[in-house]
């Protein structure tokens, strides 16, 4: 079990996602920046689907109750091992009592805590990540368990890896959504040829953005919407869906993110600059 000691800004269980209930409404949820996951999975070498801890903002402080291996990944975020520095995306041998806290976010937004066989909370629907009207929890709190496997004998064939950081990264790809050809050529200009800014509502469900394009008057049926779908409002607000993004919506589907844009926008904040690239793919 690993213990809870204080919670942080919002820590939850995530795993790779909740597929095949979207016709019922049930978003796919999962982990926000599947590229650091991948990583820190890898590592471990675990299954690509096994349940990490997601750490946003502000991390946790957390006590060990079983040995383990544990390693961390994603944003650069400040991180003790029994008051001693740790790093990302190295691999650390875990005994019964250490405890893991977390300190200043450097950069990005997101941390990813993955264990040996992962965590292992129990599976609705066929995923363990936390979706309130699903789970029941939505993230961690003081006092609460977390359940892992006892592992001690594992012994990886790679501790250590240097990974290129897309932290930095600031343009999103994309490619047409549904609606794209009802933008008028200045509704395009302006989405293409400047940069955009992270709103303060900003979290698993949606991104918004600060700044405005030109409003419209498009009316349309709900339809579905994905990850990374990007809805434009009436008033010109750009809405961006996220992986605890509803199913359907009633906004025109203007642009759709590729999964590596939403790894990059899972990591920005309040106040930080993107921008959209429209990709050109051959056929």
């Amino acid at each position: 079990m690993l213990k809870v000691l204080k919670a942080g800004f919002y820590t939850s269980v995530q795993d790779s996602g909740r597929f095949n209930y979207r016709n019922k409404g049930v978003p796919v949820s999962g982990v926000m920046d599947e590229m650091s996951v991948f990583k820190v999975n890898s590592l471990l070498e675990n299954d690509s689907s096994s349940a990490v801890l997601e750490i946003t903002m502000t991390g946790p402080t957390l006590v060990f109750e079983e040995e383990t291996y544990m390693a961390l990944g994603g944003a650069k975020m400040l991180a003790t091992l029994n008051n001693l520095p740790i790093q990302n995306y190295k691999v650390y041998q875990i005994e019964v009592g250490d405890i893991l806290s977390f300190g200043r976010l450097v950069k990005g937004f997101r941390s990813y805590l993955g264990v040996k066989g992962g965590f292992t909370p129990k599976v609705i629907l066929g995923s363990r990540s936390y979706y309130k009207p699903i789970t029941k929890e939505s993230r961690l709190r003081e006092g609460d368990f977390v359940p892992y496997t006892y592992h001690k004998l594992f012994q990886p064939k790679i501790s250590e890896i240097k990974v290129a950081s897309f932290l930095d990264d600031t343009i999103l790809e994309v490619s047409k959504g549904p609606e794209f050809e009802l933008l008028n050529d200045k509704q395009l200009e302006e989405i293409f040829s400047r940069s955009f800014t992270v709103a303060h509502e900003n979290n698993r469900m949606a991104y918004q953005i600060k700044e405005t394009i030109s409003p419209h008057e498009i009316s349309m049926l709900t339809s579905a919407t994905l990850p990374g779908t990007v809805q434009l409002t009436p008033s010109g607000k750009l809405i961006v869906l996220m992986k605890d993004g509803q199913t359907t919506g009633g906004y025109p589907r203007i642009i759709q993110l590729t999964d590596r844009a939403i790894y990059i926008l899972a990591q920005k904040r309040e106040g930080n600059q993107i921008s959209f690239k429209l990709c050109i793919r051959l056929v």
